[in-house]
C-alpha cells in the first residue's frame, strides 16, 4: 500500500536533545535556533533469503535477523525535502520502533541505491549492499525503539536508502513498518540550523537543576579528581585544574579508607564556596584492614557508627555522593572462605548503607562504582556484586581508553562506555540500562591516556565526549581522573599532556550540556 510521505518540523532544540541548550559557539551569531525535521519512510520492506521471489512490501512489520535457517534484511527509503538556503545539517538519526521484543544483537545500517520500490523488491532483485556499515546500535527491550546515528551520511537534502541487518543468528527483531498506521514506522530525524538575515536573541535555556538524589533534570554533572598520585592537596589540585580547563567542577572526587573522618575541613570548604558550589563524591573503603564478610557481619559497626556521628556533626544535611569500595572487581577472591567474594561485597554494601540509615545519616547518595574492564564483566560472579536497587541510587563506571592506536584499550568515549565482556555480550551501559533501567549512570572515573614518554594527541578522543553523551542519555554525571602518571607510573591521563589535547578538552568543558545547578 502506497502512502503519502509525512514530514514534521520543530523549531525548539529541546525537542531534539534532553537539555534545551544551544550548541557552543552560536550565541550572538547570525544563526537562528536549530530546527528539527522528521521524515517518515516513503518505501520500506523486508526480504528473505529462503523466499527469494516474494515481496513483503505491504507487511505491517519489518524483520531483521536469522532464525530457523532463514535470514531477513529490511530496506528503508527517505526523501528529506529541501532545506532553507544556507542551512547546515548537524545531526541525523534513523529511528526504528519495535514491534514486539527485540533480539539483543547489534543492528547495523548500510547504504544502498535508491532505485527500488517497496512494491517490487525481493531478495532476488534487491540493490547491492555495501560491505561497511555506516551506523549501528544494540537494541534494548526497555526502549520503544532503536536509534542509529547516520550523521556521517545524511549531510544534504536528498533521497537516502538503507539496508538494515541484525547480527542475531538465533532470533529476529521486528520493527513497525510504515503500514502500521499514521506516523508510525521508520523515521529519519535531522537537526539543521537555518541562517537568518541578522543576529537574533538567544532564547533563554532551560534551567538544569539537581533533585533529592542529585540527579539533574537535564544536562550532565561535570566533575573531577585532580592531582592523582601526587602530594598536592586535593582541593588545591582541583582549583588549579578548574583554572586550566575553564570550568568549575560540580563534583569534587576524593578518596578515604578505614577509620578516617571525612569530609575533611578542606573538602567541606570546597562544597560551601558560595561562588563555586560543588558536590562531594567520596570513596570509602570501609573494610580497610579486614574483609567484606566481617563488615557485613557487624564487626566494623563501631567504625560505621563513628563516621555517621562525624558526618551528622560536621556536614549536616548537605547531600553528597558516597561510593563504597569502588572497583571491587580488583579485590574479589572467589574462595568461599576468603570473606572477599562478590556476594560478600554485596552483603557489605547493604549492611553499611542500612547501618548508616539506622544511624540517622540522611544526606548520602549511594553510588556503586564498577570497573569497565572486559575480563571482569565476563566473570560469572560479576552480577553478584550488585547489592539491590533499594541501597543503590546511582550505578557508577570507572573506565579509561588509550589514544595510542594499537595500544591497550585504544578507543574513544563510546568505547569507554560500550566495551564488551571477553567472549561477547552486553557492554556496561547496555547491561546497566537493561538490568537497572531506573538508575542514573555516573562515569565516576574516566580518562584518555597515552604512555608516559609517548605524548599523543587526545583531541580526537575528547571530541567524541558530547556526541556520545547525547547517544547515552542515562549518563547523568562524568568525573575525570587527572594525573600525569598513574599508580604504575606508566600512563599519562592529564588533559594537558599536549597543547591540542588541552584545547580540545577546554572545548568540551565549555559545552552548555554541563550547565547544571546544584539544588540539594
Amino acid at each position: 500500500m502506497k502512502r503519502k510521505q509525512a514530514v514534521v518540523g520543530a523549531a525548539a532544540i529541546g525537542v531534539a536533545v534532553s537539555a534545551g541548550f544551544l550548541p557552543s559557539g552560536q550565541a550572538g551569531a547570525a544563526v537562528t535556533t536549530p530546527a528539527i525535521r522528521t521524515v517518515f519512510a516513503s518505501d520500506d520492506a523486508y526480504v528473505s533469503n529462503t523466499r527469494t521471489n516474494i515481496n513483503f512490501g505491504s507487511a505491517e512489520k519489518l524483520v531483521v535477523g536469522a532464525a530457523d535457517g532463514e535470514t531477513r534484511t529490511s530496506f528503508v527509503k527517505f526523501s528529506t525535502g529541501g532545506f532553507p538556503t544556507g542551512a547546515t545539517l548537524s545531526h541525523a538519526r534513523l529511528i526504528l520502533p519495535y514491534d514486539g521484543t527485540p533480539a539483543e544483537a547489534r543492528i547495523s545500517v548500510y547504504p544502498v541505491a535508491s532505485g527500488w520500490s517497496e512494491n517490487t523488491i525481493t531478495a532476488a532483485t534487491q540493490p547491492a549492499i555495501s560491505a561497511a556499515a555506516i551506523g549501528s546500535a544494540v537494541p534494548r527491550a526497555t526502549d520503544p525503539s532503536v536509534t542509529i546515528d547516520l550523521s556521517s551520511v545524511v549531510t544534504t537534502a536528498g533521497t537516502y536508502a538503507f539496508a538494515v541487518r541484525s547480527a542475531s543468528t538465533t532470533g529476529v527483531t521486528r520493527f513497525q513498518s510504515a503500514e502500521s498506521g499514521d506516523r508510525t514506522g521508520p523515521r529519519l530525524v535531522v537537526d539543521y540550523t537555518p541562517v537568518s538575515a541578522a543576529p537574533t536573541a538567544e532564547p533563554a535555556p532551560e534551567s538544569c537543576v539537581t533533585d533529592n538524589l542529585l540527579v539533574p533534570s537535564c544536562g550532565v554533572l561535570w566533575g573531577a579528581a585532580a592531582g592523582g598520585f601526587t602530594d598536592t592537596p586535593r582541593d588545591t589540585a582541583l582549583k588549579n585544574w578548574e583554572t586550566l580547563t575553564g570550568r568549575t567542577s560540580t563534583i569534587f572526587h576524593a578518596y578515604h579508607k578505614g577509620d578516617e573522618k571525612f569530609p575533611t575541613k578542606s573538602e567541606i570548604a570546597m562544597t560551601r564556596d558560595a561562588a563555586h558550589p560543588r558536590a562531594l563524591l567520596l570513596n570509602w573503603k570501609v573494610a580497610y584492614g579486614t574483609t567484606w564478610a566481617k563488615v557485613a557481619a557487624g564487626q566494623k559497626d563501631a567504625r560505621i557508627d563513628a563516621w555517621a556521628d562525624y558526618v551528622k556533626a560536621n556536614y549536616g544535611t548537605q547531600k553528597f555522593f558516597l561510593a563504597l569500595h569502588h572497583e571491587p572487581e580488583n579485590d574479589v577472591q572467589t574462595g568461599a572462605s576468603s570473606g572477599m567474594t562478590a556476594k560478600d561485597f554485596a552483603a557489605m554494601y547493604r549492611h553499611v548503607i542500612e547501618r548508616l540509615r539506622a544511624d540517622g545519616v540522611t544526606n548520602v547518595v549511594n553510588v556503586l562504582a564498577y570497573m569497565g574492564n572486559e575480563k571482569w564483566m565476563a566473570q560469572s560472579w560479576w552480577k553478584d556484586l550488585y547489592p539491590g536497587d533499594d541501597v543503590v541510587d546511582w550505578i557508577g563506571l570507572d573506565s579509561y581508553v588509550s589514544v595510542e592506536k594499537g595500544y591497550y584499550h585504544f578507543g574513544d568515549f563510546g568505547d569507554l562506555l560500550d566495551r564488551q565482556p571477553t567472549g561477547g555480550g552486553l557492554g556496561f551501559y547496555d547491561w546497566s540500562v537493561k538490568n537497572h533501567p531506573k538508575k542514573p549512570i555516573m562515569v565516576a572515573e574516566w580518562g584518555m591516556y597515552h604512555r608516559v614518554g609517548q605524548p599523543t594527541s587526545k583531541a580526537a578522543a575528547f571530541a567524541t565526549v558530547v556526541p556520545q553523551l547525547l547517544k547515552h542519555s542515562k549518563i547523568k554525571a562524568i568525573v575525570y581522573f587527572d594525573t600525569a602518571q598513574d599508580d604504575e607510573g606508566d600512563r599519562n591521563i592529564a588533559v594537558d599532556s599536549t597543547a591540542d589535547s588541552l584545547a580540545a578538552f577546554r572545548k568540551v568543558a565549555a559545552e552548555p550540556l554541563f550547565n547544571v545547578e546544584l539544588k540539594n
